[in-house]
């Protein structure tokens, strides 16, 4: 069994304005494991500033490198990737594909067979009102009716502004809308925030402060009228009693998964098993990854009944994706296994 890696640098369609900048790019490694005639794939998604496994692209590949370069002692000590959450997921879904004959069939259930259609959102990035409805907009016409949107990036009251004019075109009726803020609120200002954006008829907001401040975030998940998400807030959680610990100590509304941040495939798993234990809620989302990770992802929910929409619609936006089995119809995604 030998095993190496290539570097996909993917360029996005637009400048995507986040509550930490703005991005035109995103890199990600694409692990291949080979054995015998089969070839099995899967993705090393990071988020520059956010993954917790990623200082720079040379310390990243060098890694990498030592994980290839002794792959078979790395797939019987899968526990050492722990605190390398993109790359366990890369390798996870790699020794999926590999046992599954090199098919990019990571999970065979019935949305990687084709028969079933899981609900997404649309995702509307940050920029100026006319942007952001424009997009809106678009989405609408595609076929989504639930909505997230970043905030946090521009000044409050601007962004208040560019909700009531979402809101007045787009009523709750018509769109459910989630907001992300990705911990751009203050402590101090949050549950005021909060408060303020309730006018808006708002399902959940991601993150509102940043992570590591549980009793603030307790006492926001408490009084807060729009229900939270943790997202962010999970990063670095490990074992099964830490992550058990934080959301019993926080109390959040929902959480929100993202293998290559949270702990891979495996890492996942578990804080689902923890979430609906406690009775909280959760869907998943992509880590901006290629159409090869969200594949993995897309047929990772498939596993599961949950009927919450995910977050798996992140493929169109880049200008050099790979090309892909997975297609968006009026707001769900679904494998079309002809392709």
């Amino acid at each position: 069994m030998i095993a190496s890696f290539e570097k996909k640098v993917l360029f996005f369609k637009y400048p995507i304005g986040t509550s930490r900048g703005v991005l035109t790019e995103k890199h990600s490694w694409i692990l291949s494991i080979y054995k015998n005639r089969s070839i099995g794939v899967g993705e090393c998604s990071i988020i520059s500033g956010l993954s917790p496994d990623y200082l720079n692209d040379e310390v990243y590949e060098a890694f990498l490198s030592r994980v290839c370069q002794n792959i078979e002692y790395y797939i019987h000590n899968l526990i050492e990737l722990k605190p390398y959450p993109s790359i366990l997921f890369g390798l996870e879904s790699a020794l999926l594909d590999l046992n599954n004959g090199g098919k990019r069939l990571y999970f065979d259930n019935s949305f990687s067979q084709g028969k079933r259609h899981i609900p997404i959102n649309g995702s509307v990035w940050m920029g100026d009102s006319s942007f952001m409805l424009n997009q809106i907009s678009e989405k609408i016409k595609q076929g989504f009716d639930c909505i997230k949107m970043k905030v946090g990036a521009i000044n409050f009251k601007k962004e208040c502004e560019i909700l009531r004019k979402i809101r007045k075109e787009f009523p709750p009726g018509k769109i459910e809308l989630r907001l992300d803020a990705n911990g751009a609120f203050s402590s101090s200002e949050a549950l005021e925030k909060l408060n303020t954006l309730e006018e808006f008829n708002v399902h959940s907001i991601e993150q509102p402060i940043m992570k590591g401040q549980i009793k603030s975030m307790a006492l926001l998940c408490e009084k807060s009228i729009i229900p939270i998400a943790l997202d962010e807030e999970l990063i670095g959680i490990q074992d099964l009693k830490s992550k058990k610990e934080l959301l019993n100590s926080i109390r959040p509304q929902y959480i929100i998964l993202k293998p290559s941040l949270h702990g891979g495939i495996s890492g996942t798993k578990e804080w689902i098993e923890v979430s609906e234990k406690a009775g909280i809620p959760w869907w998943m989302t992509s880590a901006l990854e290629s159409n090869v990770g969200l594949l993995t992802i897309a047929q990772f929910v498939g596993e599961y009944s949950n009927k919450l929409p995910q977050g798996l619609g992140t493929g169109s936006l880049y200008t050099n994706n790979y090309p892909t089995r997975l297609e968006i119809l009026n707001g769900f995604i679904s494998q079309n296994n002809n392709k």
